[in-house]
């Protein structure tokens, strides 16, 4: 399937227990690379969030920020850290004594002292868990976030194999007219083997039927029938991935390899002037192909 690695969505839901705001953007990258900015509340959920991203998509750099709106306010302690507090007063008492400082410690003071009093969530939060009902909503809203992704990713998906597609069409077109262009420069050497072989002296010029057979044996060397039905090959491999359910943006990447080694090949073994310009055309053809297939996930 052709389908796009670029995408974004954002969705908000909300319900009794709180509100979730998420937004997720994709764009392209060689493998799938998941990034989650959430609340430290939501710590705990991370990993889980990443596994249900992994079973929907299969390439490209996922940025998920999420956000989350309790409706009730969490539940918190006040905690005074009384060891502390007094080990603090007994190291300020030889400096009170001397005048350096005078009163006590206020609770002005205490509040400018985190180490000393704290107001923090209580231990159930504290430890990173989520309450059930908001893990739950958070999931959800994931999912439906993915879903509308999934769907613009396919949407440009479609424009992107419409344009691939008339490319692969010209590159067939392309084969064939090599193909042609190849046998014809095969004649033209024989052509010239022979007759600058006829122009020799009688006393150089060999057994006629060895010499024939040199001819055949040079001018195979130019022979390209083998890379042609390997770029056939290729391309109706290419149709058939396209045409499947599965991500397959990493395997076309391949095959434009291939099929850039088959035309570099056919390049430097097949004779004649149309054929150098025919492989000039078709490489920067696969160019453009595989610019378009880093687009693909």
């Amino acid at each position: 399937m052709i389908r796009s690695m670029t995408g974004f969505a954002a969705l908000s839901r909300e319900d009794q227990h709180a509100k979730v705001t998420m937004t997720v953007k994709s764009v392209n990258h060689k493998f799938l690379d998941i990034v989650v900015k959430a609340p430290g509340s939501l710590a705990a959920m991370e990993t889980g969030l990443k596994s249900l991203i992994q079973q929907r998509l299969g390439r490209g750099r996922v940025e998920v920020m999420v956000s989350v709106e309790a409706a009730v306010s969490p539940a918190r302690e006040v905690y005074l850290d009384d060891e502390l507090l007094a080990r603090l007063v007994a190291e300020l008492e030889p400096a009170r004594k001397k005048g350096l400082i005078e009163g006590g410690l206020t609770p002005s003071d205490l509040l400018r002292l985190p180490e000393v009093l704290e107001i923090r969530a209580l231990d159930r939060d504290r430890k990173g868990s989520v309450p059930e009902e908001i893990r739950g909503l958070v999931e959800q809203v994931l999912t439906d976030a993915l879903e509308a992704l999934i769907v613009m990713r396919e949407t440009e998906g479609r424009f992107l194999a419409v344009d691939i597609d008339q490319r692969l069409s010209g590159l067939a077109a392309l084969v064939d007219d090599l193909e042609g262009a190849a046998r014809v420069g095969q004649q033209g050497l024989e052509t010239r083997l022979r007759e600058r072989l006829a122009e020799l002296p009688a006393d150089m010029a060999g057994d006629p039927a060895a010499i024939a057979q040199e001819i055949v044996r040079f001018v195979s060397r130019s022979d390209i029938e083998e890379e042609l039905v390997r770029l056939r090959g290729h391309l109706a491999h290419w149709r058939t991935l396209a045409d499947g359910q599965e991500p397959c943006g990493r395997r076309l990447d391949f095959l434009v390899q291939e099929m850039n080694r088959e035309i570099n090949t056919i390049g430097s073994k097949a004779e004649g002037s149309t054929v150098t310009e025919l492989v000039v055309t078709g490489k920067a053809e696969l160019e453009r192909v595989r610019e378009q297939v880093q687009n693909v996930e």
